[in-house]
């Protein structure tokens, strides 16, 4: 399959199994490949609300231009599990925020994000995804990547109607034995296709629950995607579809943003 430009849809690199050991453990760490250097690296910051595919995009993409997937998520996720003494300052702070089930403040969030700022000066490009969340971090990843001469090639923004979002999260269930997570679409038996064990529905995936939660993003992302749009950066990606379909909606509207000469807030 080729995009509009003639361009294949998918050149997947060699470096597929990139451990992203500097980004996840901190700057110290050594990765287990380094991405390909690429003429024109894509800087990319990824939005989207839970259910829309984001995570499925973000390896879609990874394997299209090579850039890693660095999740803030992914960092917090994984910092439990670190020998203390291998846990940076900002790294224990995050930590105790997150024990206490507070926030963790955007200083913190910019803190241990500086520390990896290796990763973000990486000639394979980078897929930022968890960060950003508020504009006071917007702001000051735009000081940062100014400082390193960074520039951003754009800010991806997935979008899907709220009851699309509803009935792809409705259907998630969780196994109580091993918590594989499957998606049941009709009346088959909630039964885990790995180990037989009963399947449950999470109390956040129920509709009205589900509904809060996207009115709680809709609320916190808007003045993020007013900030990219003011800057020419957002491009808006609809996300309904096949996963091949919304890579090949991401690259066109990458291409054609290219051919514009950056610039612009545009939908597809």
């Amino acid at each position: 399959m080729k995009s509009k430009t003639g361009q294949p849809t998918v050149a997947a690199p060699a470096n597929l199994a990139n451990n992203r050991a500097a980004w996840l453990r901190g700057a110290e760490a050594v990765c287990s490949l380094t991405p390909s250097p690429s003429k024109n690296p894509q800087r990319l910051i990824l939005l989207g609300a839970p259910g829309v595919g984001k995570g499925t995009q973000a390896d879609l993409l990874h394997q299209w231009c090579g850039a890693c997937h660095l999740s803030t998520g992914d960092i917090f996720r994984g910092a439990k599990n670190l020998p203390p003494d291998e846990r940076s300052p900002a790294m224990e702070k995050a930590l105790g925020f997150m024990v206490r089930g507070e926030l963790v403040p955007d200083q913190t969030v910019l803190d241990v994000v500086c520390e990896r700022v290796g990763c973000l000066r990486c000639l394979g490009g980078f897929l930022l995804d968890g960060f950003p969340r508020t504009v006071a971090q917007a702001e000051a990843l735009e000081q940062l990547l100014a400082k390193e001469q960074l520039p951003l090639t754009a800010v991806l923004d997935y979008d899907l109607p709220l009851e699309q979002i509803v009935a792809r999260l409705a259907g998630r269930r969780v196994c109580a034995s091993c918590n594989l997570i499957s998606h049941i679409t009709g009346h088959e038996p909630e039964i885990c296709p790995q180990c037989g064990g009963k399947l449950y529905q999470r109390e956040d995936d129920r509709p009205q629950a589900i509904r809060v939660r996207m009115e709680a993003y809709r609320r916190s992302t808007t003045p993020l995607t007013e900030f990219y749009g003011k800057r020419g950066l957002l491009l808006t990606i609809p996300a309904d579809g096949t996963p091949a379909e919304i890579l090949q909606r991401t690259m066109d509207a990458l291409a054609k943003r290219h051919a514009h000469g950056n610039g612009g807030d545009q939908a597809v």
